[in-house]
């Protein structure tokens, strides 16, 4: 989609899988879409664990990202490129999958939030791997589970031996 100046514009939100993929608007936010849809996915990682605990989020994780292959796929269909900034649904699965085995808690959920931004910016084997490999919605989703790993595991090690 362009408009008159040739500068590319982004699908609307009216559309259901650019509304999902956008995280609700969330991506589209100026400078560093993935840090605002990060951020955009605690507050519904703390009411999804506060409810129903580790489980319910990983649930939620696991129901996020295969709405978001769909809702990649949608948003790519509509825009072009491999994968474009404004989707951040899987930010949204990847943090919560790295919050998944700690309870709500401040201090943990930012340094939670940290963490899977450094993993998910420098993209740690076999994230970076399927960033480049895979494509369409599924490869926008699994390089971030990839990462949510390394960062979960780092922040679920810090709860479980105490440093935090």
């Amino acid at each position: 989609m362009a408009n008159s100046g040739n500068k590319p514009t982004n699908p609307s939100l009216s559309n259901p899988g650019v509304l999902l993929a956008t995280w609700f608007g969330s991506g589209y936010l100026p400078i560093a879409p993935g840090t605002w849809g990060s951020l955009a996915a605690l507050p519904f990682a703390w009411v999804i664990a506060a409810w129903s605990g580790s489980f319910g989020l990983v649930v939620a994780s696991i129901i996020v990202f295969v709405a978001g292959i769909w809702a990649a796929d949608v948003y790519i269909g509509l825009s072009g490129g491999d994968d474009p900034g404004p989707v951040v649904i899987d930010e949204v699965a990847g943090q919560w999958l790295t919050l998944a085995l700690i309870p709500p808690d401040f201090q943990l959920y930012v340094i939670g939030f940290f963490l899977f931004r450094i993993a998910d910016i420098f993209k740690p084997w076999p994230a970076g791997w399927a960033d480049r490999a895979v494509k369409g919605g599924l490869g926008v989703m699994l390089d971030d589970v990839f990462a949510a790993v390394y960062s979960g595991g780092i922040v679920f090690a810090l709860f479980y031996w105490k440093v935090i």
